[in-house]
């Protein structure tokens, strides 16, 4: 999706997207994570008030706002998307939160007590290169709370019938680990959440159908049937464990 396509896929999908979560777990998300999941994460990793947050390829920061409105820190969201931060600008409206067009990486230098990066690691092919820049705008002690998709990389013919093939890297949880060390960043709570992502994907399957017109009427129904296409096979690969949904929270190592 290109940068100036994300308004009208935000405006085409928030009905489905709403109706696909149960009631007070949908914050504007663009993702499988329910809001009380997104809360514990945050609390796991010690956000509250006066905590410096960094959320990378934050969207239209639906989590990010919602962490700041509970929990009271501050925040800067971080996406390449102008047109997403400019929704995102509008809809934080008096919340301390600020936000950056950047290409990621390199990142904002911080320092930070918290980076987020949820639902989008799988998005970069060189993650070693984005956990060092990560490590360096922590402080020492600062946690690093981030989802993943972890598995083994794609084949030939999966990558065929992904959509957006390009931007699914695929990492094996002992790959992710030894990476997370080399830069000075220990995992010190990690939790499987495939079954619960499992289901909010289905969910979000039969909304995105249910309202498959109107939604085709804003997008186009090529886009549509990419979308779904793609959600059917995040069903497919987690219910099978083709893939495992990780949540963690590492923390900085005092140098």
């Amino acid at each position: 999706m290109k940068q100036d396509e994300r308004a009208p896929f935000v405006q085409a999908l928030q009905r489905a997207r709403a109706s696909a979560y149960g009631p007070g777990e949908f914050v504007e998300q663009e993702s499988f994570m329910r809001a009380a999941e997104i809360r514990a994460l945050a609390g796991r990793a010690g956000i509250a008030s006066g905590v410096s947050v960094m959320d990378l390829c934050c969207g239209i920061a639906g989590p990010g706002r919602f962490i700041t409105r509970e929990l009271g820190c501050t925040y800067l969201g971080v996406d390449f998307s102008s047109s997403a931060l400019d929704i995102a600008r509008e809809r934080a409206g008096d919340l301390p939160c600020r936000f950056e067009v950047a290409r990621i990486p390199p990142i904002p230098p911080g320092p930070f007590d918290v980076v987020l990066l949820f639902e989008t690691m799988l998005a970069f092919p060189e993650k070693e290169l984005l956990l060092e820049e990560i490590s360096r705008a922590l402080r020492p002690g600062g946690r690093f709370a981030f989802t993943m998709e972890e598995g083994l990389p794609l084949t030939e013919a999966e990558r065929k019938r992904m959509p957006d093939a390009d931007t699914v890297w695929l990492t094996p949880l002992p790959e992710m680990l030894t990476c997370l060390e080399r830069v000075g960043l220990r995992v010190r709570w990690q939790e499987d959440c495939s079954q619960a992502h499992q289901a909010v994907a289905d969910s979000l399957i039969d909304s995105y159908a249910a309202d498959a017109t109107a939604i085709a009427a804003q997008i186009g129904r090529s886009a549509l049937e990419e979308l779904l296409a793609a959600h059917r096979l995040w069903s497919d690969w987690l219910r099978v464990g083709r893939v495992h949904k990780i949540a963690f929270v590492a923390e900085k190592r005092d140098p």
